[in-house]
């Protein structure tokens, strides 16, 4: 029911041109018999660790592996037609995303490991501003970026939504946001991390589900407000190991 609803609902905003943000160009899916070889190491570790979770979730059936190769495959490929040349030594600044692609990879979970379905729904999902914060390796290298940002190599995601929940923090939850200036640590350190994984690893499959559903039926500033509303939940774990 969900990979329909957001299925349904991103291709009506992605046919309006008042709700497209990003131009998009026309793309055509190649390279049907990618093996995993074809991609790094760290993607295969990836696409290894997604594979067994959707299995875990009774998502996926045995060849889906091949079929998660081909959607990152292409979507890395779909994704360079938007991205402009840096020459840097940073790592992050080198052609390809240098981490996995933990939003597409939560995208073909939802869509049951259909590779034609979650590409499509990729590519017309890419036009839309909500991309820019769910999707990490969206704006990677991306010619939509000012030059000195891209050069930078450090991505929106961390100076707008991880920034803006730190100023929610000091709000909403004093006592957390002390804590975290107390330990030297900050609370955006996290909040990226989170992001950058859709919340992999840190909550159950349902809540992931929510939380990518959310932020695309109602705009990217509840990415802002799911990290704040996680902070409070863990607010009396957090002054409890403080004190400690």
């Amino acid at each position: 029911v969900l990979a329909e609803l957001i299925e349904k609902f991103v291709s009506h905003l992605s046919e309006s041109r008042t709700d497209c943000y990003f131009s998009t160009e026309s793309y055509k899916a190649m390279n049907a018999d990618v093996k995993k070889e074809n991609l790094s190491s760290v993607q295969q570790l990836g696409v290894e660790m997604t594979v067994r979770y959707g299995k875990y979730l009774n998502l996926l059936k045995e060849d889906a592996e091949n079929g998660l190769c081909f959607v990152l495959m292409n979507c890395e490929e779909f994704l360079k037609q938007q991205q402009r040349t840096v020459v840097s030594s940073l790592c992050c600044l080198q052609e390809n995303y240098a981490g996995y692609d933990w939003f597409a990879s939560s995208i073909f979970l939802i869509m049951s490991g259909d590779r034609e379905k979650t590409l499509t729904f990729l590519q017309q999902f890419s036009c839309l501003l909500v991309s820019a914060f769910l999707w990490l390796p969206r704006l990677h290298l991306s010619t939509h970026l000012p030059v000195t940002t891209v050069e930078y190599g450090i991505h929106p995601v961390y100076f707008c939504s991880a920034h803006h929940v730190e100023m929610l923090l000091k709000a909403e939850l004093p006592l957390v946001c002390s804590a975290f200036h107390m330990s030297g640590f900050t609370p955006s350190q996290i909040c990226l991390q989170w992001i950058t994984q859709c919340f992999w690893n840190y909550m159950d499959w349902s809540e992931i589900c929510h939380y990518i559903a959310i932020c695309i039926f109602l705009g990217p500033d509840y990415q802002i407000y799911m990290c704040v509303s996680v902070f409070r939940h863990l607010q009396q774990d957090i002054l409890k190991h403080t004190e400690a």
